[in-house]
């Protein structure tokens, strides 16, 4: 048998005051609000222990995501922020060490944004913090079901970005 979590309890209480209350569903919704909450917490505390705030780990990350280099227009797009702000971001991250600003070699006007190699380590570390959790819970699933998981959970997903999607049009 299953070993029983905190969700089945709250499944079993909500039963009774909505009967029609449909226990497959309100279970995997509560477990994926759950399961994003410890992860969150986990992440939070990543950052606490790579003495990270929420912005610098964001900059780096999407820093890292464009292969260590970046224009810091590219940055602003990728952040979903005005450039004034990144330029702030930026300048912090670069007096810990974690960027440095050079000048392109295309462009005069322009300068390049670059992962030092203390900024790759430290957003690498966080990165593995919050990696190792997520593969010790979904560790307990072999190849196949985390296929599986992941093809739902994608069919799923399509079904919100559509309505997402609606709304701003």
């Amino acid at each position: 048998m299953e070993r029983s979590d905190w969700t089945d309890g709250h499944v079993e209480r909500w039963k009774p005051v909505l009967p029609d209350l449909d226990p497959d569903v309100e279970g995997a919704v509560t477990r994926m609000k759950k399961l994003s909450v410890h992860l969150r917490r986990v992440r939070e505390q990543s950052l606490v222990d790579f003495d990270l705030d929420r912005q610098e780990f964001d900059t780096l990350h999407k820093l890292a995501g464009r292969g260590g280099r970046a224009a810091p227009s590219e940055l602003a797009a990728d952040l979903d922020l005005a450039p004034a702000s990144v330029t702030g971001r930026l300048d912090a991250l670069e007096r810990r060490g974690f960027v440095r600003r050079t000048p392109s070699t295309t462009d005069r006007r322009r300068v390049n944004v670059e992962l030092t190699e203390e900024g790759r380590s430290t957003w690498l570390g966080a990165m593995d913090f919050l990696g190792h959790e997520e593969y010790r819970l979904l560790g307990v699933l072999d190849r196949d079901e985390r296929t599986l998981l992941n093809d739902m959970l994608r069919r799923i997903m399509v079904v919100a970005e559509e309505r997402d999607d609606a709304r701003w049009d």
